[in-house]
């Protein structure tokens, strides 16, 4: 019977195809940026919850971004650790399923995150006097929530679709993590609408926030143009070159991986750059916001020197 066909309880990933001694530098390297994630986040978040002077709602979506941050690395980052050091350990179906789900989520939560962080500068700098009264903290905690909820939401879809798919071999899937195309790749069936859920999700999620995000620094960078003073202008900037460059970075990152170049190896090429889009882009968020931003440094500052 083609149920019984479905009994697969297990998936190897294949990870990256390196030799053993190359496997433990590396193990060692992402190791480091692991531990730098998660110091660098939680020092976010500590600050952000000690200092009542960055208790504002840019500081809250930033809190969610810390929080995003984390769990995205932690999602994929320890098992990729474990398969250099063990390339052949497997990882359950189930967990594997999780890993996809969770993956999904926070990518799409942090896109509608920055989205939402974009819409705050927007406001902050074009309508500064009238800021207190739209960006509420009623307002924040349900964009904040919202954004959660549609990153589950979206995530669940994909998952609704994957569950009911045979998987009756090969186990091994082509990737360090659960990626769900990687994952589709080995299903017994048509995976043709999943296909096609996927890339319209990707889209959907990443031109549409983008161009939200575009939108909206354009309308910033009208606002700062049209200031007078050269220090009011860069004070103004300076409110919004860290999240600037957070969404570069996450974006810059996101369509290359889609739409990127084709020749050579593809698959391979793509692989390294979601590395880079799941390890270090969560690394250097708080790099960036720390190094960039005033008052996360005097906070910093406050609190070692306490």
């Amino acid at each position: 019977m083609a149920g019984n066909q479905t009994m697969i309880t297990e998936f190897i990933l294949l990870g990256f195809p390196l030799g053993p001694r190359t496997q433990v530098f590396f193990f060692g390297l992402f190791l480091l940026f692991y531990t730098l994630t998660l110091l660098g986040n939680g020092v976010i978040l500590g600050l952000i919850w000690l200092d009542s002077r960055l208790h504002t709602p840019m500081y809250f979506f930033l809190s969610h971004l810390a929080i995003v941050d984390i769990t995205y690395a932690c999602n994929t980052v320890p098992q990729m650790l474990v398969n250099l050091l063990n390339p052949a350990r497997p990882i359950s179906f189930a967990g594997c399923l999780t890993q996809t789900f969770l993956f999904l989520t926070f990518a799409h939560t942090e896109c509608l995150l920055l989205v939402v962080m974009s819409y705050d500068r927007y406001v902050a700098i074009c309508c500064p006097l009238r800021y207190s009264a739209i960006i509420s903290w009623r307002v924040c905690i349900t964009l904040a929530v919202t954004s959660w909820m549609l990153g589950v939401f979206l995530a669940l879809v994909h998952l609704v679709l994957l569950l009911p798919l045979p998987f009756c071999g090969p186990q091994k899937v082509n990737h360090f993590f659960c990626e769900i195309l990687a994952v589709l790749k080995l299903a017994c069936a048509d995976t043709h609408i999943n296909e096609v859920i996927v890339l319209l999700g990707a889209v959907s999620v990443l031109v549409g926030p983008f161009s939200a995000t575009v939108l909206s620094y354009i309308h910033i960078l009208w606002a700062i143009i049209k200031i007078q003073s050269g220090e009011g202008r860069q004070k103004a900037f300076s409110t919004c070159s860290s999240h600037l460059s957070v969404v570069g970075l996450f974006y810059g990152t996101a369509i290359v991986m889609y739409v990127g170049p084709q020749h050579g190896n593809a698959k391979e090429q793509k692989k390294y750059l979601l590395l880079f889009h799941s390890l270090f882009n969560p690394m250097l968020n708080p790099m960036i916001y720390s190094l960039r931003n005033k008052e996360v440094k005097v906070a910093l500052k406050r609190m070692l020197g306490n």
